[in-house]
Parts: C-alpha cells; sequence; structure tokens
C-alpha cells in the first residue's frame, strides 16, 4: 500500500559552526535518516562478536560509530519520541509506546514543531518518511487488526509518508510478517518467534521498504530543495523473520550464548523481565522467563534467528546506500543510523528490552558526515538519542525552536571537543537510570526492594551483581547527578 500526502511551506535558511556547514555554503545538506528496530550496540566493527554487518562496518569506516550510545525508553514509540523531540521524559504518559498515537495527532500546529522534522521541514527541507520511524508501523494512526487509517501519527512532519505492504495489506501486519504473507495476528500468535524464509529480500517487507527508498532517491536526485528521508527498517524486531541466506552466514553451534545468563545478584523481579513479548509467540520451543533459563541450544537458535535478521537489515542499508553513491548524492548528505533501543539475548536471564539494564538502554549509532572521513572511529563518549536533535539543527544551519535536552556532537566527531555531559538518562518501571564513564546507578520509585542499585562498569561490564548496598557512600556522590535527570516524571 502506497500513500502520499504532499505539502510544503519553505523559511530562510543559513549555515553556522560545522566544517561541513562552512563548505557547502551553497545547498543545505542533504540527510538521510534510517530508523532500525531493535538493533542493539553490537555491530561487526565493534569487534568481540560473530555478528555480520558489513555493510555498516564499510558506514562506519568514512564515520563515526558511537559504542556508548544510549536511548532514554526501552520501548519503541517512547524512544522515539524522544528523539524526534529532543526532550527526555516529564509525564508517565510519555514512557508509553503509545505517546504520539495518543497525543500528536490530537494537537492544532503551532509555533513549536511537533519533531526535528517538523522543523526541517519548516526550514526549507523535503521531508520524506519510508517505514517505521514514529511508532506506526507505517506512519498512521490504527490498531493492530484495524484497517489503516488516513490519521497520520504525525500529522505536520511529513511532506511525503510512503509505504508499501505488499501481500501483508497494512503496516501492522507487515511489521509481524512471515514469509507466506500471514502475520502474528492472523496466526492468533500460533507462530514461532523466528523464521528463515525461502525468499530473496523482496520476500519480506523491508525489502519493499529499501525498493521504495531508492525510487524515492532518484526522485530526490532531480529537485534543488534540501531533503530529509527518513527509512524506517522493522528488523531485527520479533519475530526474528529474514531470508534463509542470511541465516546461512553463521553457525548456530559456534554462537556464543550470553555470559551472565541468569538473574543479577541482590535485585527485585520488579527491574527484571518475564519476556511475555517473546513468549506470546505460542510455538517457541521453549519460553523461558525468570523461572527457568533457556537451554543452551535454544539460546543459540534464537541469537542465530536475531543475528540472520540484523544481517537482512544490514543488507538493505547497503542497497540505499550504494544508490546514494550512485547518484553522486553520498558528498552532500549526512547519513544517521540509529537503533531505537537495545535487546537482551538472554542476559539477566531476560529476552525483550524493557529494562533499566545496559542490554536494553544501549543502542547502534553511527553518524556521517561527508568531509569528516578523515576522522572516522568507534567514540566511547556517552551520548544519548536527544543529542541528534541538536546534531541535526548545527549541521544544517538551523536555530533551535526551543530549549533542548540534547547536545550537539558535532564538535565530538570533528574531535574539536568532548561533550561537557558525560552522562545519559533512561527512565521506565517506576525508575531512573544514569550511565556515566564508570558506573550505572538506578533509582526505583517502587515498594519492592531494594530501589537502588548500582553497577561498576570498570568491574562488571555485564551488570551481574548490585554493589549499591556494599557502597553507600559512593551511592551518596552519585545521587545527585541522578537527580539531575528527574525531569519532573517522579514529581507527579
Amino acid at each position: 500500500m502506497n500513500r502520499i500526502l504532499t505539502y510544503a511551506f519553505f523559511l530562510p535558511f543559513f549555515f553556522i559552526g560545522s566544517t561541513f556547514a562552512q563548505t557547502s555554503q551553497t545547498k543545505k545538506p542533504n540527510i538521510l535518516f534510517i530508523a532500525v528496530d531493535d538493533l542493539r550496540s553490537e555491530l561487526g566493527h565493534f569487534g568481540n562478536t560473530q555478528i555480520q554487518t558489513p555493510n555498516l562496518d564499510q558506514l562506519a569506516s568514512k564515520a563515526v560509530s558511537f559504542t556508548n550510545h544510549f536511548v532514554h525508553v526501552p520501548t519503541c514509540g517512547a524512544s522515539r519520541a524522544a528523539l524526534l523531540t529532543g526532550m527526555r521524559p516529564r509525564r508517565s504518559a510519555e514512557l508509553s509506546n503509545l505517546i504520539m498515537q495518543n497525543e500528536f495527532p490530537k494537537k492544532a500546529e503551532n509555533e513549536i514543531p511537533e519533531t526535528f522534522i517538523h522543523h526541517l521541514k519548516r526550514n526549507g527541507y523535503h521531508t520524506v518518511g519510508i517505514g517505521k520511524i514514529s511508532h506506526s508501523a507505517d506512519g498512521y494512526v490504527y490498531e493492530y487488526e484495524e484497517e489503516v487509517s488516513d490519521q497520520r501519527e504525525l500529522p505536520y512532519s511529513w511532506d511525503e509518508l510512503l509505504f508499501d505492504a505488499g501481500k501483508w495489506k497494512t503496516g501492522w501486519n507487515a511489521f509481524f510478517a512471515y514469509a507466506d504473507g500471514e502475520n502474528r495476528q492472523s496466526m492468533n500468535k500460533q507462530v514461532k518467534p523466528y523464521e528463515a524464509g525461502e525468499v530473496d529480500d523482496l520476500g519480506y517487507p523491508d525489502g519493499l521498504t529499501t525498493q521504495l527508498a531508492i525510487s524515492k532517491l532518484k526522485e530526490l536526485k532531480g529537485q534543488d530543495q534540501p531533503f530529509f528521508l527518513g527509512v524506517g527498517l522493522f528488523k531485527p524486531h520479533l519475530p526474528f523473520t529474514s531470508p534463509k541466506k542470511y541465516w546461512d552466514l553463521y553457525d548456530e553451534e559456534s554462537i556464543p550464548v550470553a555470559l551472565n545468563p541468569t538473574k543479577p545478584k541482590n535485585v527485585s523481579e520488579s527491574s527484571l523481565l518475564p519476556s511475555g513479548e517473546f513468549n506470546q509467540y505460542a510455538l517457541g520451543e521453549e519460553h523461558p522467563d525468570l523461572e527457568k533459563v533457556a537451554s543452551e541450544a535454544y539460546a543459540k537458535k534464537i541469537k542465530h534467528a536475531y543475528f540472520a535478521a540484523a544481517s537482512y537489515s544490514d543488507a538493505q542499508i547497503g542497497l540505499i546506500l550504494d544508490e546514494l553513491k550512485a547518484l553522486n548524492l553520498e558528498e552532500n548528505t549526512i547519513v544517521i543510523i540509529w537503533g531505537d533501543h537495545g535487546w537482551h539475548l538472554g542476559e539477566q536471564q531476560v529476552w525483550g528490552k524493557h529494562t533499566l539494564f545496559e542490554n536494553a538502554l544501549k543502542s547502534a549509532l553511527i553518524i556521517k558526515i561527508p568531509g569528516t572521513e578523515q576522522k572516522s572511529r568507534l567514540e566511547k563518549s556517552i551520548v544519548e538519542s536527544v543529542d541528534i536533535y541538536p546534531t541535526l539543527l548545527e549541521l544544517a544551519g538551523i536555530e533551535s525552536p526551543y530549549q533542548l535536552d540534547g547536545e550537539s556532537l558535532v564538535s565530538l566527531i570533528e574531535q574539536k571537543e568532548n561533550p561537557a555531559n558525560q552522562t545519559a538518562f533512561s527512565y521506565f518501571k517506576n525508575g531512573i537510570t544514569v550511565r556515566n564513564e564508570r558506573y550505572r546507578l538506578t533509582k526505583y520509585f517502587r515498594n519492592q526492594e531494594p530501589t537502588i542499585e548500582l553497577y561498576d562498569h570498570q568491574n562488571d561490564p555485564l551488570e551481574t551483581i548490585n554493589i549499591a548496598a556494599d557502597n553507600p557512600e559512593l551511592v551518596k556522590s552519585l545521587m545527585p547527578l541522578l537527580e539531575k535527570g528527574n525531569t519532573g516524571l517522579y514529581d507527579q
């Protein structure tokens, strides 16, 4: 299903700051933003992993790949809302998957833009969305088993909103797709959480999204107006489905299981996750939860499935980047790859994302600014998703519409200075967590003890032991830092 809605208005623009802006006075940079669902911070170029992401690795060789990028909420809709608005959550509603669906379409357009995409649009950009950029799979508001509506989740952000649902017919069906045209809903969850489809890349929805993006790039090539092209890929979100050729990249027996497959010590189970989203796929051979650990064989199988799905997305990204280069757009296009959160692959006895642990909060982030290729590297500084909004505005030479929570990463990318803020704040499960260069401190507003958790990433990078009770003075010294992240969310 293809939908195109078009309108535009343009405002003057100017360039500031960065090396790229100074060398591109005649035209604003294009922006290619690719959101990948559930793409944890585990890519081939990080090393110490078997995951194969050759196209992201090639991009990273000309870019800055952030090894300590953290999202603000470990769930799709709320994480994307923070990214798009440049603001950390301030209300409990902003922790919901449905925050954009429930609130954004009800607001009249006003001086404050709904997203950075809206702000770019107001400042001369032609904005195109394909796939899952906000929470909805295709950008329209409707429930999983309903007909597609005409209500956009982001009413003012897009000049064009496109999606090809293929044989699955709707965005949400495509999101939970299997190769035969069925989906999780149509099969009443009587499905496995994985599939190696005997199909080519177009046999799953992300292949269709990629072809749509390639076609759109060819159209955008011919216009004078700078563009923002947002492409949202579904995989490796559950179900972990992909063409069999991506499964064949891996030897399942050699895939290592999690080094920390059991619950951390000195924590309440309220901090963890019973893996309900994963276990609703009823035909899974096992249903691991907080009472039972997955067998080694099943853990390897699920990691195999996740790796294959991630490699499938990597291949689609490669096709888009190849087209960008073939069209000679590469030299004036900023490229951002962003994972909306991480995912526990058995770590801490969890299969899922809804926790305040490292595996759920850390995700992939790669930023390529033309003209800075010689400064490509793995960057270890602590950065947050809200930093992307001010980064794009600086690169585009556009003033911020309001006080953002994030800090531009341009100076860090260009190796001029490190960010003043070396902390990342995240929120979920009635809790706040702060990550700095060494520690993760988490405070829960609940009755179940312990409500304070502290992990030392120098000595315990896998977050296996909560050491808060044994280090009260350290907790006390770090607590003011955590309280800086309390945006009023738990003062209500």
